[in-house]
């Protein structure tokens, strides 16, 4: 079986720390620090002004500047600090429900966007598990899953000759159910006839994969789409790079056949996301 070559993706998260989780902390510290400056500004813009004492000595007459122009003072040149303040925390929290939109994470608390964000996507997390099994019933797909890792050149490794009629998890990444793009290969065919991925480009958008995991439970994933890209244009970016929420790649060969180191020209990406549990 040569050519089977799959990029592995930059070193990210791994499988147990997100980029999503690291983006929330730092999301969090800029809301509390923000919330202290709007406290400051409340007691700034709060503090009352001192009533004179009627009974008092009348204070002497005050000597005008002959540098002052007309009666402004420097008291009214400006906003103030407590406007400065939370004018900059409504544009900060305007930013941050704009990634929200786009994105759909919650960085915000609840209570300080009540009735202004919209409501969050919702989907299953699961706790990190290695996967042992993969079914497609739309394909008549029922699969063993081994780990594979990198091979020597660099490349997610593909499985060995020998275990063709099984998938191979990266092991690196994620486990399927948690955050980001867990990755299953495998091979579209063998000298001898089909593999275990040899119908996967048939697979269409809301197609369902099951894939059971070594702690007894099965993530359940939806196809978004699938796609084909040459082996030597693969954009890492886009299959790997996605923490937003659990999501699973599987990648096979495909594309006409080439030959040599390369053998079929493209590469196979189903793109899948995590919808159920149980």
């Amino acid at each position: 079986m040569p050519g089977f070559r799959v990029p592995t993706p930059e070193p990210g998260p791994g499988p147990r720390r997100s980029a999503t989780r690291r983006s929330h902390r730092a999301w969090r510290r800029a809301v509390a620090a923000a919330s202290r400056l709007v406290r400051v500004a409340a007691q700034v813009g709060s503090a009352s002004v001192a009533t004179p004492d009627p009974t008092a000595a009348p204070l002497p007459p005050r000597r005008r500047n002959a540098r002052t122009v007309g009666t402004r003072r420097l008291g009214h040149s400006g906003p103030g600090l407590p406007v400065v303040v939370i004018g900059s925390l409504m544009m900060l929290i305007i930013a941050m429900l704009g990634v929200e939109r786009l994105t759909g994470l919650s960085l915000l608390p609840d209570r300080f966007i009540a009735g202004l964000a919209q409501p969050p996507r919702k989907f299953p997390l699961l706790a990190a598990s290695e996967p042992v099994g993969i079914e497609i019933n739309t394909i008549d797909l029922t699969a063993p899953v081994h780990n594979v890792g990198i091979a020597p050149d660099g490349s997610i490794a593909a499985p060995p000759a020998e275990r063709a009629q099984e998938a191979g998890w990266y092991d690196q990444g994620p486990t399927p159910g948690q955050y980001g793009p867990a990755v299953i290969v495998g091979h579209v065919d063998t000298t001898t006839g089909p593999a275990v991925f040899h119908q996967l480009s048939r697979l269409r958008a809301g197609d369902r994969v099951e894939v059971a995991r070594s702690d007894g439970s099965v993530a359940v994933f939806e196809v978004d789409r699938v796609d084909r890209y040459d082996k030597e244009q693969l954009p890492t970016d886009e299959v790997f790079g996605d923490f937003s929420r659990p999501q699973l790649r599987l990648i096979t060969c495909g594309g006409r056949w080439v030959g040599g180191e390369t053998g079929y020209a493209d590469n196979v990406v189903v793109f899948a996301s995590l919808v159920e549990a149980r």
